[in-house]
């Protein structure tokens, strides 16, 4: 579960404590796609960003971040449509949460 606030404001994502030793690794592993895709779009590899939008869509939820597939998801639709100004747009919503998001294992 997720509390969303202003754009300024700590997201807090409640998490399973099971997951406690993986959650770091795969938030790792996001910011680690938000340099792929960046250099995806500057040669305008489509498949890649749409490879690697695809895998976060079918992961957050697992983690328990449905915002990540859900911007995932988006991600995916863009690079399908080879839209580099909503591509910039979720790549920058991604960047934004896993900013701000604090965890809690509860």
């Amino acid at each position: 579960m997720f509390s969303m606030r202003k754009p300024t404001e700590k997201i807090i994502a409640h998490l399973d404590p099971d997951l406690r030793d993986l959650i770091p690794g795969y938030l790792k592993n996001r910011e680690k796609d938000i340099k792929i895709i960046t250099k995806s779009i500057k040669i305008a590899d489509f498949d890649k960003i749409r490879m690697l939008a695809h895998s976060m869509r079918g992961s957050g939820g697992g983690y328990g971040f449905m915002p990540i597939s859900k911007i995932g998801e988006a991600l995916e639709r863009a690079a399908r449509i080879k839209d580099l100004k909503q591509i910039k747009k979720h790549l920058d919503e991604l960047s934004d949460f896993l900013e701000r998001v604090t965890l809690v294992y509860d």
